[in-house]
Order: structure tokens, then C-alpha cells, then sequence
């Protein structure tokens, strides 16, 4: 064969599409995202990346692959509405570590907390804040298959005040209030809100975060106050939602969470102080209250047995808002307020143990089915995604699958023995593929 002809060869395959995939999957029991009553022995049809069809009993439709899990419960892959996918926890001075650990070191942590994340069953996130040059570069590598990890949508750096949580500078020399990448997302007015909503987008984030309340984990700012202006919630809101970009609210405070929810955000996170008026709130605008109770709860527990690893401030905090959210958390689904799920997981709580939030979400009073819900359906209501967050045709095929009944017992989603996603089987047996 000459020169010519292989490379004409090599060239059609090249050229060729690649063979199209079938498989089927046989769950034992199918819990499908919707709410709707589980269903026994069911067909999961699957083509290429998406699903086909959904039919009863176990069917064996030529040339497909089958996959058994005809002893086990099936879900749609989880998400994790809040997460900082690029924050690990790093023992020793807070402060230190803040001002000598550089974002190229956080994507390394961010590579390998993304494949935790995607074996734990967790296949899509909303990543709540994190350095947008890399965030942006980890979903991008995510999405090429270059990185192993649940599919992302992410805010990139948050914007708040000057002053306000999110603003590195709190307590440490005024030199380094100079830094300039420090003060990029820092909004002081409302037309510098709009300028740097619109800057966030050209980055690549999909979605933008705000912080008009103070917070625990920063430096000396109050979690009960309102630190960003209305007018200048007004233009972040306004601005990303012309971009077709959603708004989540860190928000501790009453003010600060009655104030934007009025303001017309998507979602607020945390929502400590939160009460009845609030939740009229909440139910009359259709905001998604983002409790991230985990968190709470290790905060808390860090700051009763290691103050000295929290900076003084964070660990006063902590020891006041840590046991509040859970009974915000009960009142608001007493409410009726919609619920997301979300974790807040940085480092406090490993990158992999995301679904401890589920035992959480019942002891606030939610059913497991409810539970199962705000981190299915309803969480791929608030992302904006039709095509995640429940098994039905032309949704991606991102399916887990436990042992036992996680209507029973909650918590046995805490260990997922199969994840697939867009497909792809990325564990199995309880090993990573």
C-alpha cells in the first residue's frame, strides 16, 4: 500500500463517526427525580449520552448493553447547588494560608475534589465562589473530558463590598487592600456592580454570587447586617438576569434576605435569621431558601474542639449562627418554602461527602423523598438545566445507584456504589472506573 493510500485510510477513520452506543439498565427500584411513587422493575433506555425511554419491567432490546443493577435502588445523579469546588480546609493559621496559597495550588485541590465529588454520586454542582480564571478552567476541562468530575455551573469570585464578607482584606495590613485582584469583584456603587456583572459573564461564569449580608467565615463583618445597598443589589440582579445569568444571595440576616428577595434573586444561601416574614417572602417571589446545614453544623463543631484552627472572629460566629440554621431550616419547610440543596462544602465537610446533608434536610423535618427532591428536581429548577435532575427521555443518563432503600434510611445515599454519567459508567461495584 503507498504512502498515499494510508494516509487516505487513516483519514476516513478519522473522518468516521464514531459507532453510536446503546445500553439499557435494569433497576430493581427506580426513584426517577420527579416525585413520583417508586416504581419496581424497571428499563432505563440509553443512547450515546441521553435517555431514550424509560419502560416497565426488564426488557433486552437488541445490540444494547445491559446494565444489572436489578438489586438496587436507581436515581438521577445528585446536585450540589452550593459548593467551592477549588477550597480545601489546610490545617494551621487561616490567615497565613490566605495570603500564601496562590489559585494555581486551589485548581489542584479543585482536579482532585471534583473526582470526589463525581464518585459520590454528586454529577452536576453550582459552584457558590471560587477564583473565576480557574473555576472557569476547571469546568472547561471538566466539559472536554480532560478532568474527571460532575458537570459545573459556576459564579466565579463573588461580588460584595468593600468591608463585607468576601472581601480578602478584612483584617489583615491596608497594603493589601491595593492588590488588585483583590478588588476586582469588590462593588461600591451600583454602576460598578453593573460593570463587574458584565465582566463576570465575558470570564465565563454561568451564574453570578452576591454577599449583601455579612458572614461567619470572614473577619470581623456582622452576619446579621445588610452591607450592600439595595440599589446596588438592584443592578447586580437586574444586569445578570439581562445576560440570562441567575443570582444566589449569601444572606444571613433578616434585612439582607427580605431586602433580596425583593430585589428579584434566585436563590438565598444560608438564610440564618430568616423568620415567618421572610418566608411569606420567599413563597410570593418563588425563591429557593439554600440552607446549607452541613456546614453549619461543622463550623460549629470546629469551633467548640479547635477554636484555634478558625481566626477569633469566625469562631465567635460560629458558635452563635451554627445552631440556628437547623431550626431556620424546619420553620421555612413548615412554611413551604422551596428548598434546594446545597452544602457549602469548602473543607470543613470533605469534597465527597456532600450527601451527609441529607440526614440533615429530615432532621429539619423533610421526608426522604422530599430530601431526594431538593437535590433532583428542584435543584435543576434553580440551576436553570432541563436536562439534569431527573430520569426521563432526552435528560443527559446520569444515574446512581444504593443498596437498600434511601426512603427507609436517608443516609444510605451516603455510600453510592454506581454513578454514570452522560453514559458513562464512572463507578461500579463500589470502584472508581
Amino acid at each position: 500500500m503507498t504512502v498515499t493510500r494510508i494516509f487516505a485510510a487513516m483519514l476516513a477513520l478519522v473522518s468516521a463517526p464514531l459507532a453510536a452506543k446503546d445500553l439499557v439498565i435494569h433497576a430493581g427500584t427506580l426513584i426517577d427525580g420527579s416525585g413520583a411513587t417508586p416504581r419496581k422493575q424497571v428499563s432505563i433506555l440509553i443512547h450515546d449520552d441521553r435517555i431514550t425511554a424509560v419502560q416497565p419491567g426488564f426488557v433486552r432490546p437488541a445490540g444494547a448493553e445491559v446494565v444489572d443493577l436489578s438489586g438496587k435502588t436507581v436515581l438521577p445523579g445528585l446536585i450540589d447547588t452550593h459548593v467551592h469546588m477549588l477550597a480545601a480546609f489546610h490545617p494551621g493559621d487561616p490567615i497565613r494560608n490566605a495570603v500564601t496559597r496562590t489559585n494555581y495550588q486551589a485548581l489542584i485541590d479543585g482536579v482532585n475534589d471534583a473526582r470526589a465529588t463525581l464518585l459520590a454520586g454528586f454529577t452536576s454542582v453550582r459552584d457558590a465562589g471560587g477564583a473565576t480564571d480557574a473555576i472557569v478552567a476547571l469546568k472547561r476541562g471538566v466539559a472536554e473530558g480532560a478532568i474527571p468530575g460532575p458537570r459545573l455551573w459556576v459564579a466565579g469570585d463573588a461580588l460584595g463590598p468593600t468591608g463585607g464578607h468576601g472581601d480578602p482584606a478584612n483584617g489583615l495590613l491596608p497594603e493589601f487592600a491595593e492588590l488588585p485582584h483583590w478588588t476586582d469583584t469588590l462593588v461600591d456603587g451600583a454602576d460598578s456592580a453593573r460593570t463587574i456583572v458584565r465582566r463576570m459573564h465575558r470570564l465565563g461564569a454561568d451564574q453570578i454570587k452576591i454577599m449583601p449580608s455579612g458572614g461567619v467565615m470572614s473577619i470581623g463583618d456582622d452576619p446579621k447586617l445588610q452591607l450592600m445597598t439595595d440599589d446596588e443589589i438592584k443592578a447586580v440582579i437586574e444586569t445578570a438576569h439581562a445576560l440570562g445569568m441567575k443570582v444566589m444571595a449569601h444572606a444571613h440576616g433578616k434585612q439582607a434576605i427580605d431586602h433580596t428577595i425583593e430585589l428579584g434573586v434566585d436563590s438565598i444561601e444560608h438564610g440564618s435569621y430568616a423568620d415567618a416574614g421572610s418566608f411569606r417572602l420567599f413563597k410570593q417571589h418563588g425563591t429557593y431558601l439554600v440552607p446549607t446545614m452541613l456546614v453549619a453544623e461543622k463550623v460549629y463543631e470546629r469551633a467548640k474542639t479547635h477554636p484555634e484552627q478558625l481566626n477569633p472572629s469566625t469562631a465567635e460566629k460560629a458558635l452563635v449562627i451554627g445552631p440556628m440554621i437547623l431550626k431556620m431550616a424546619g420553620d421555612a419547610h413548615a412554611a413551604g418554602v422551596k428548598f434546594a440543596f446545597g452544602t457549602d462544602t469548602f473543607g470543613l465537610s470533605a469534597h465527597g461527602e456532600n450527601a451527609q446533608e441529607f440526614a440533615l434536610l429530615v432532621r429539619a423535618g423533610m421526608t426522604p423523598m422530599e430530601a431526594i427532591l431538593t437535590a433532583t428536581r428542584n435543584a435543576a429548577d434553580l440551576i436553570g438545566s432541563a436536562e439534569i435532575g431527573q430520569i426521563q427521555p432526552g435528560r443527559y443518563a446520569d444515574l446512581i445507584a444504593v443498596d437498600g432503600d434511601p426512603l427507609a434510611n436517608v443516609r444510605v445515599l451516603e455510600t453510592v456504589g454506581f454513578v454514570m454519567k452522560g453514559g458513562a459508567v464512572v463507578k461500579a461495584d463500589g470502584r472508581a472506573r
